[in-house]
């Protein structure tokens, strides 16, 4: 296809196949194409998706596209997009893919602009990059803007920023906050996907290794949890007391980031803010410690003060780049510092992200059906659709549950009976 930007159409064959694989580990998502090529609930709609493009964003964009959309990708992360899924997606689903991996940031920007270009009736983001470009330099697409969904923590927050100061003019579903996405995606996806990428970019063995996890939110519980499975001495360091306090009690070591740089020999990002790590840690890191983040954009990492300090950077493996500090000291830095887990892997497992993409599928659907009645807000996913998903995925997974009895309903919505 003419219009799109995309590294070789030739690697469509191994992308499709690629994509055939998650959709077999996508049961959910399965379950709402089937629904959506019957009732097309999105016919006759535009939208402009900024998301990872992996096998998992190919298998929605399909289901979107069964609904009636009219779908245009553009990459979420210079570094994330699999070129074959690119490709694929052109090839066999003729739809308009505007992402290479590698990407400068120009180019990044400039494939933003060409995926608004489609004048979006639903913006679909992983970290409120099109909906910001929309507010501060499209405004003219305001008036054909239905609504959007986001899909991270990051995005989230930047959303809930516009809307308190009344910037945001058009109703957001927070995908990100539905349980069977962030107690799922981001604890079990961003756990096990993390490791995999400092492995595959290391090859280090993580037994008796110190590793730091700079935030304990969804995403540092499951990476923690998982690290240690493999043997690591893993220490948390946060900022909010309520958090810390749970780390405590899960069974890890608490302390100050300016504290753990004495002691860690990889450190990990999943916060999702700027300068987690920063000049002063770099100086009293230990000589060869690792650095990476999980969190979402690469500015948790502050390398442009390590560039600074360094006397010299070489790329000594893919995706990792060795800084030498004046005194001696090695400090390598992971995936240029952005999402480790897409950087060097291939992200979540489908399995997960079947909750997360059916999140998205169904929550354009909501908009489509109440967006009139909904303010220029960010609003969470009906507690009936989170249920659904999780319904139809223990269904998928072959577990059955209880059902309450009459007389148990009764109880629980009484007052009446006591001890």
């Amino acid at each position: 296809m003419e219009n799109s930007d995309i590294k070789d159409i030739n690697l469509a064959e191994g992308g499709h196949r690629k994509i055939d694989w998650a959709e077999r580990e996508m049961p959910v998502l399965r379950t709402i194409l089937e629904r959506f090529k019957k009732e097309r609930p999105l016919k006759g709609l535009r939208v402009s998706a900024c998301l990872h493009v992996t096998t998992e964003t190919a298998n929605l964009m399909h289901t979107l596209q069964e609904g009636g959309a009219d779908v245009v990708l553009t990459a979420s992360n210079p570094l994330s997009t699999q070129d074959d899924v690119a490709a694929a997606l052109v090839s066999y689903y003729e739809i308009p893919v505007y992402a290479i991996k590698g990407e400068d940031n120009a180019t990044y920007y400039k494939h933003i602009g060409i995926a608004l270009d489609h004048k979006p009736h639903i913006t679909m983001d992983d970290g409120a990059d099109l909906v910001s470009t929309i507010h501060k330099d499209r405004r003219e697409l305001l008036d054909e803007v239905v609504g959007g969904t986001e899909e991270t923590t990051t995005g989230i927050i930047r959303l809930r920023a516009m809307a308190a100061d009344k910037a945001l003019e058009f109703p957001v579903m927070a995908v990100n906050d539905a349980m069977t996405k962030h107690l799922f995606d981001n604890r079990y996806g961003t756990g096990q996907s993390t490791v995999d990428g400092i492995i595959r970019a290391t090859n280090i063995l993580l037994a008796g290794k110190s590793v730091v996890v700079a935030g304990y939110g969804w995403c540092g519980r499951g990476f923690a949890n998982r690290v240690r499975g493999m043997g690591a001495i893993v220490i948390v360091t946060e900022v909010e007391p309520l958090v810390a306090l749970e780390a405590v009690m899960d069974g890890f070591s608490v302390m100050p980031m300016a504290d753990a740089v004495k002691v860690g020999d990889i450190f990990v990002t999943l916060t999702g803010d700027i300068n987690v790590i920063d000049k002063h840690h770099f100086e009293g890191m230990k000589d060869g410690a690792i650095v990476a983040n999980s969190g979402h954009f690469n500015v948790e990492i502050n390398i442009p003060a390590l560039e600074e300090m360094a006397k010299e950077k070489r790329l000594v493996r893919p995706y990792v780049d060795q800084y030498e500090m004046p005194d001696g000291r090695n400090i390598h830095i992971l995936g240029e510092g952005r999402l480790i887990n897409l950087a060097s892997a291939e992200g979540h497992p489908a399995s997960v992200m079947d909750m997360s993409f059916a999140n998205q599928a169904l929550a354009a659907e909501y908009l489509v059906q109440n967006a009139a009645d909904l303010s220029k807000n960010v609003h969470s996913i009906p507690e009936e659709i989170d249920r659904e998903i999780a319904r139809i995925k223990l269904d998928a997974m072959g577990v059955q549950i209880d059902t309450l009895t009459k007389e148990q309903v009764k109880y629980l919505n009484s007052w009446e009976e006591g001890t």
